[in-house]
């Protein structure tokens, strides 16, 4: 089973680009650990309307949940070979407003429908 659920702020801004036919946004996502101050980053992707949406109500430092699965990305870069692991988001929940911690969200989470 590959399922995965994150609450937590982006650390970047979502980056919207065209894959072929398709719409993909990126963005980073700072969990924070409880009882400490530290957080883990992960990169997460959304596809189609949910990118779209994502790219137009969400900035760095919001609030979102994210529902997805793992996947693991390798490749060639200067000669060395890297290797990412990123959440492919099902459902993405926003959970703060412009500029507003903890506010209603803008709209309501959207379904993936890639």
């Amino acid at each position: 089973m590959n399922n995965v659920t994150l609450i937590g702020n982006l650390a970047t801004d979502v980056d919207l680009r065209d894959v072929g036919d398709k719409k993909v946004a990126g963005f980073l996502l700072a969990i924070g650990r409880v009882g400490r101050e530290e957080a883990d980053f992960v990169w997460v992707s959304a596809w189609e309307r949910q990118a779209e949406l994502c790219h137009e109500y969400l900035a760095k430092g919001r609030r979102v949940a994210v529902e997805g699965r793992l996947r693991s990305r390798s490749w060639e870069e200067d000669g060395k070979r890297r290797t990412k692991i990123e959440v492919v988001a099902s459902r993405v929940q926003f959970l703060s407003g412009q500029g507003e911690p903890g506010a209603s969200p803008p709209v309501p989470f959207q379904e993936a429908v890639a």
